[in-house]
């Protein structure tokens, strides 16, 4: 676990959760996950470091950081959902059909384009995520 663990305790406290072990250990392998693990992924990863931690664990944790917005759900169809850390800065996900493999789209012209759509119609964007699936060319 590379994250700082105090960091990430306050971070728990800031959002009006306890700091426990199994929170703290499951939100230092979000951070360092660029897969968008499922739950349980999440758990064969948080065994390593805390045995103790049991699958109901991961799933109690993960809703609770959930709403207490550290984490986000992403639920693609078909598949078991992944989580990823609150992103800052609003990205889409391009899936692999192929591999499975989440890739995260970042474009500050999309962005610029989504909200000056959505404002033209006459709304503001509360919340947004597009998702892409696709298929490696071949070649």
């Amino acid at each position: 676990m590379c994250a700082d663990i105090t960091d990430l305790a306050q971070a728990l406290r800031n959002a009006g959760l306890r700091a426990t072990q199994q929170r703290t250990v499951l939100l230092s392998i979000l951070m360092e996950s660029a897969d968008h693990p499922n739950a349980d992924e999440l758990y064969a990863r948080a065994k390593t470091i805390d045995d103790s931690v049991s699958l109901a664990t991961v799933y109690r944790t993960l809703s609770a950081l959930e709403e207490a917005g550290l984490v986000r759900k992403l639920s693609f169809e078909n598949e078991p959902s992944r989580f990823e850390i609150t992103p800052v800065a609003e990205h889409d996900h391009l899936i692999d059909i192929d591999s499975g493999e989440v890739i995260e789209l970042s474009s500050d012209e999309i962005t610029r384009l989504r909200q000056e759509m959505v404002e033209r119609m006459g709304y503001e964007i509360l919340s947004q995520h597009t998702l892409i699936r696709a298929r490696k060319k071949p070649g």
